[in-house]
């Protein structure tokens, strides 16, 4: 049966190729920005015949020789003329025809509200911020304030529709997303979820939420003249609440987000039968955005610091740390610690990574500038400190959310690197793709682990689409699975390996153009399949193969995405047995990041650090190949 509740597509979001991405600029360009979306084209209907091919292609390296030939024949029952195949893309089409993008919807239902998982790590994304080193409380408070002051300074531009426009190889690119961030949130249903976007409500938001001590307070953030609060009057208003925090404690309500989603949806529909629990609750739902100000995490080594900060970013270090001072189903979440670890936490059904990230970039480059502005002589209102009733069926609920955090806090394995060998540059002077050399690496560091080629799976943009989120290609394909086997075949010679290198390396540009162009194949086959269930129709036997099962369950998620300031991106693995790779190719160096689970009953062992240390290997030896290998000029 085919389904999305895998690491192929549930985790695309949160990053596209971002070399091909010219990010948010600091300086607005005259005629160009989101009004431009307008005359962005739909997302075309794939070919059949097309994503059939890449669909046997995409199976050759995984499968046996008479699995392939089985699935071949069932792919040729499938297309043939006038059969069902001709006749669910029929269907497909007419539907496409009358919405603005025929992917968008479904996938952003099927692959985030129809999941039950918990958001915290197996959902929600993030960015860490370059560590900030606060002497004292009053620099914390006074860096928090800078911050919320240049996101305010970006959503006056998102609601005035002057934020500068993206472009992907000379396209304007969909900035829809920038909307769906900020005064968004997540809203649990017993079955399925729903996304409510306040900004558009009659009377939009004006006010952020302010998590500190595990309380929750309501800060006005504009004044009577509707312009946003300035630095110097943010502060003030943080170190207000900072101090009321102090004076109680408090039952850890937002550790409740983080349970699995049928649970919490059934705590989230008897905790708001209380009146006060609705609307403290509502109020949080209704804000711009929640600030969580964090109490500092217990030390740990320099070589482990950087996958620890990248943790508490995710899920805040757990019960007795920071799990409770969140709201995990807000869109966007502001992070910031004593301790100077910093950075957002997104819901990724909101947006995707690449859009958060450039929104992050826009902000921590523009920190400085809302100082400039002049505080109007007012008397500023008090915060609202939220109250809630806390009955012995809540602090069951919340007892067991707390035990249900710290196993999945325990259970996960992320190691985060540098590796500072080299970066884009030598890639380029050589010739290849960045992103392309950086996953036949992946798939040498696997296969060199495990004696086996695997599902890899890279997301890349549908933003030069209206709507558009993002497309899956497969990185494992027949011509890197012959490269990674000849790599250590003591037989080859080394021009003989650069040749097959060379051939991966283009097959996968090959693919990306192809997403990018609008051709998805995994996303067709499932809107296909869906068609039939809507129809009606016996399920073809290309949807009940077992195969079929590898197109979205995938050993290997890999993202790419890259932060002009130096953020990294936060992700976390969906599935026990999984891996999932996390990279930004800079000019001279690489950020990694490796995530899975230390606990797996799927039979596979899997281990971050191993794979990690198997992939800085495998770059440099590739490098080694380069440099040793002459190359034949024309």
């Amino acid at each position: 049966m085919l389904t999305l509740c895998s690491r192929a597509l549930v985790k695309l979001g949160m990053v596209m190729p971002c070399h091909l991405v010219k990010p948010v600029s600091a300086t607005l360009v005259a005629g160009r920005n989101m009004t431009q979306q307008k005359g962005l084209p739909s997302l075309p209907v794939p070919c059949l015949q097309q994503t059939c091919e890449l669909y046997l292609s995409f199976l050759e390296p995984l499968l046996e020789v008479d699995e392939l030939k089985r699935a071949k024949e069932l792919v040729e029952e499938f297309q043939k003329a006038g059969g069902v195949g001709e006749r669910l893309q029929r269907g497909m089409e007419r539907k496409a025809r009358n919405t603005e993008n025929w992917l968008t919807d479904f996938y952003v239902r099927n692959i985030y509200f129809d999941q039950r998982k918990p958001l915290v790590i197996h959902s929600n994304i993030g960015a860490l911020f370059p560590q900030m080193d606060f002497r004292d409380k009053q620099e914390h408070i006074r860096y928090a304030a800078e911050l919320l002051a240049a996101f305010l300074d970006v959503k006056t531009m998102i609601d005035n529709e002057t934020l500068p426009a993206e472009y992907m190889r000379g396209k304007p690119l969909c900035m829809k997303q920038y909307e769906q961030l900020l005064s968004s949130c997540r809203i649990p249903g017993l079955k399925t979820d729903s996304l409510v976007f306040y900004a558009k409500s009659s009377t939009p938001p004006k006010h952020v939420t302010v998590i500190c001590n595990n309380q929750f307070f309501v800060l006005d953030v504009y004044n009577s003249d509707g312009n946003p609060l300035t630095v110097d009057q943010l502060y003030v208003q943080l170190e207000w609440i900072c101090n009321s925090s102090l004076q109680t404690n408090m039952e850890p309500v937002g550790i409740l987000t983080t349970q699995h989603r049928d649970i919490w949806s059934k705590t989230y529909s008897n905790f708001i039968k209380d009146e006060t629990n609705k609307e403290s609750v509502s109020a949080i739902q209704s804000s711009i955005c929640t600030v969580c100000l964090d109490e500092a995490m217990p030390p740990v080594s320099d070589e482990m610091f950087r996958s620890s900060a990248i943790l508490k970013i995710l899920h805040g270090g757990g019960s007795q740390c920071n799990s409770g001072n969140r709201w995990f189903d807000k869109g966007m979440q502001i992070i910031i610690g004593e301790d100077g670890i910093c950075g957002v936490n997104v819901s990724h059904a909101a947006g995707d990574g690449s859009v958060a990230m450039a929104l992050c970039d826009y902000c921590v480059a523009n920190m400085k500038k809302s100082q400039m502005m002049q505080s109007p002589m007012e008397p500023l209102p008090v915060p609202q400190k939220l109250p809630f009733n806390i009955t012995p069926e809540v602090k069951k609920d919340i007892e067991e959310a707390k035990q249900h955090m710290d196993i999945m806090a325990q259970d996960i394995d992320l190691r985060a690197a540098v590796f500072d060998h080299f970066g884009k540059n030598v890639m380029k002077a050589n010739k290849m793709s960045p992103d392309a050399f950086v996953q036949m690496a992946i798939q040498l560091a696997y296969y060199r682990m495990y004696q086996q080629c695997c599902s890899t799976m890279e997301p890349v943009s549908l933003r030069s689409f209206r709507l558009g989120r993002v497309a899956a290609i497969g990185s494992a394909t027949t011509a890197s699975a012959v490269f990674v086997k000849a790599f250590d075949d003591p037989k080859k010679q080394n021009s003989e390996k650069l040749d097959l290198l060379e051939k991966a390396v283009k097959v996968h540009r090959w693919l990306t153009n192809m997403a990018i162009s609008g051709h998805n194949m995994p996303g067709h086959l499932y809107f296909l399949r869906m068609q039939a269930v809507e129809e009606k129709l016996s399920m073809p036997g290309i949807f009940t193969d077992t195969p079929i099962d590898k197109t979205i369950d995938c050993q290997i998620s890999t993202s790419q995405i890259t932060s002009k300031v130096g953020s990294l991106p936060c992700i976390g693995p969906e599935d026990p047995g999984t891996y999932d790779v996390c990279y930004s190719i800079m000019n001279d160096h690489i950020d990694l990041t490796v995530s899975t689970y230390e606990a797996s009953d799927t039979g596979k062992k899997t281990n971050a650090p191993h794979l990690i240390r198997a992939l800085e290997v495998a770059l440099l030896d590739m490098r080694t190949l380069l440099e040793q290998t002459p190359r034949v000029t024309l």
